[in-house]
Formats: structure tokens, sequence, C-alpha cells
């Protein structure tokens, strides 16, 4: 007999010949939370993947808390896997659930018998375990409709399972399986959850800042570099490129006409993502636009803002407002780090009016006012390249 996590496949099991490739990057996901706790076997058992610690004194509990951040699991519970016998199903099963069901009132058994040559059907299994669970916890009544806790007995090919309820996962599909992407990531609210979202849709995640000191602190990047380890519980190793903006932010204010400044500065950050996402093989550029949140969001600064992008730019979070922005950030614990009051380049040199209906041929026609070239190849040459894993 052994305790060990039952993981249940969400949109996975819905692929077809391509499959196999989904479970196995799946796999490798969990691996590579799992490592830092110790070994573990991971195997699939009939459409459901079974983590079984291969050492005494693993953490289960820290172990449940990371698979829930790995996309691509529906749902997870801890079990214990017995032999295909009832007489030792009946016998350590009591044990394994005294601790859940001495907490609670009524109860219900649900059976899944995936291996058609035991001996008992469901319903027969349901009955006579839940006339054990009666007898050795007196306090209990039967509830088949409203159960305060559903005790799952699960007979497959080479085991039977018992567990007691499961937890949510994270969704999704997992990170690895559609691509690579890079975040433009400011150190806000938005850009981080739309980093989240994209790679809850599989895409793996580099992640641009940047920074223009004196005018930015060491602090805020220390902040963002925060918020892609807080990210990496979710979205995998993220590498963080720290570009310099300085000069680039310095020229904008002395050349180009002072209200178009933010949009002028988002399309030449733009033109500089797309160089090391070239660089690094993402295909797609993810931003953390929100519809008309702010001057440089409006549909208008959007278009003047895409005209220089040559690779596909996802915006996730385009349609949400702000709570609905916050309450997903929150649930992935990078809020408080977004919001500490470190500034980032965003907030240099600010227009007091900014345009918020630019035109595109005024846009181009500012920009064209001084050369920027030499300027954008600069930074990206002197752009910092680092690993980012997640917070342990």
């Amino acid at each position: 007999m052994k305790e060990i996590v039952l993981i249940k496949n969400g949109e996975i099991a819905l692929k077809g010949l391509n499959r196999r490739s989904f479970e196995d990057q799946l796999i490798r996901n969990m691996k590579r939370r799992l490592q830092p706790l110790g070994h573990f076997k991971i195997h699939n058992a009939q459409s459901t993947l079974c983590v079984e610690p291969l050492e005494e004194g693993i953490d289960l509990d820290e172990a449940v808390c990371r698979l829930q951040k790995v996309f691509g699991i529906a749902a997870l519970c801890r079990a214990l896997s017995v032999p295909k016998d009832f007489a030792v199903i009946k016998q350590e099963g009591p044990r394994y659930l005294a601790g859940i069901l001495n907490n609670v009132r009524t109860f219900k058994v649900e059976a899944k018998r995936s291996d058609k040559s035991f001996p008992m059907k469901s319903p027969e299994i349901c009955r006579e375990f839940g006339g054990v669970l009666l007898e050795a916890f007196p306090h209990l009544r039967v509830d088949v409709r409203h159960p305060d806790v559903t005790v799952m007995v699960e007979i497959r090919d080479f085991n039977a399972y018992i567990h007691a309820g499961s937890l949510p996962g994270a969704g999704g599909i997992p990170v690895g399986t559609g691509g690579k992407a890079l975040l433009l990531i400011s150190g806000g609210i938005d850009s981080p959850v739309a980093g989240y979202m994209m790679s809850k849709r599989g895409l793996s995640l580099h992640a641009v800042h940047f920074v223009s000191p004196p005018y930015t602190s060491g602090r805020a990047r220390e902040k963002v570099e925060t918020l892609c380890e807080k990210m990496a519980a979710y979205c995998g190793t993220i590498t963080f490129h720290c570009v310099p903006f300085t000069e680039i932010q310095e020229a904008i204010r002395d050349h180009c006409p002072e209200e178009l400044f933010t949009i002028i500065m988002r399309r030449l950050m733009m033109k500089i993502a797309q160089r090391i996402a070239a660089e690094e093989g993402a295909l797609a550029l993810v931003t953390g636009e929100s519809m008309g949140q702010v001057a440089s969001q409006t549909l208008s600064a959007i278009v003047c803002t895409d005209d220089v992008c040559e690779m596909p730019v996802l915006r996730p979070v385009i349609g949400m407002d702000k709570g609905e922005i916050v309450a997903i950030a929150r649930k992935i614990d990078t809020f408080e780090t977004s919001i500490l009051p470190y500034e980032d380049c965003c907030t240099v040199f600010t227009p007091k009016h900014p345009r918020t209906r630019p035109k595109l041929e005024a846009v181009r026609a500012a920009e064209a006012q001084f050369d920027f070239a030499p300027m954008l190849e600069e930074a990206i040459r002197n752009t910092e390249r680092l690993i980012k894993e997640a917070e342990e």
C-alpha cells in the first residue's frame, strides 16, 4: 500500500492522434516541478496519470500544491493505492479515510470499475464498501444527493485506488505544446496576467523588460524579476531580457512631439521586442493591453503600435475590465508585487495631454524626424539575458 497522487487530464483527453505528445509534455512539466522534492515515478493508467513517490518522507502536500499549478491538469487528488482485492480495500480504506470521515456527517461511495474482470460490479462495490464505512464511523449517514464527501473506489488494470474528493488543477494545455512567445512585461498588474493566460494555452514564454536608469530604480527591475519568478510556477522557466532604454527615451523627448511620446515609445519597444523574439525563436509577442484603459490602449493607438509589428501580437486581456484582471493576479500571487510603488519606464516623461486618437501618418512622420536605428541596435546589443525559475 502506498499513497500516490492521481492526475485527471482536461483538454488533453479531447486530442486525437497527437494526444501522446501532449501527455509526454505534461509529464515532463510535472517532473520539472516535482524534482526539488525528491524522486517520483509518473505513469499512465487508463487516461489517468499516477504520481508515485519513490522515497520515504516526501512532502505530498507540497507536491499537490505544485501540481495544481501545472497547466494541462484538470483535477488531482491524493489516493491510497492497494491491490485489487476487496478484502484489502475494506481493511485499508477506513484507516486511510479516517482523517476526512471523522470530520464530516454525510457521505456516499462511488466506484469506477475500469477492469471489467474484477468480480464485483460498481453498484456492489458501492454498497459493500459503504457498509464497511458506516460500521467504522457510526456517526456517518449516507446522503447520495448532497454528501459532505464522496468516497471513490477506482478499480484499474494493476491496482485499486481509494480517495475522497479531488482538487482543481490549473486547466489548459501543457506549456511547451503551443510554441514560444515573448511577453512585454512592465511591472504592472496586467502583463503577468497576460503571460499566465497565454501559457495556459501551451505557450513557452520569454519576457522583455525596459529599464531607464536613473529615471527608474534597481528596485523596479527587481520587482519585475520577482514577477517572472512567481509566473514561472505556472508558466515554467522564463528567459528574462532586460533592455537599456534611457537614451532612446531621452531622444524621443528631445525630438518628437510631446503628445505622441507614449505611442512612439511603444512602437520602438515593439521593434526591439521583435528582434529579441526572432533571435530566440519566438513566433509572437504578448502584451497586457486592455482596451481603453490608458491613452496608449485606445483602438487608434493600438493601430499605430501594430503598424511596426511584423509578427502577431497576442493581447489576452484586451476585453477584460480591471476587476477581472486583478482577480487573476491575486489568484497567481502577482498582485501584491505588481502594486509595489516602483515606477517603470512607461511612466518616464509621460505627456500631460497624450493623444488618445493619434493618426498613423502623423505618428510615422513624427518618428521619422530622428534616426532611432543606431540606438535600437545598441540597446539590443546591451540587453541582459537571465533565466528565471519558480520561487521555491
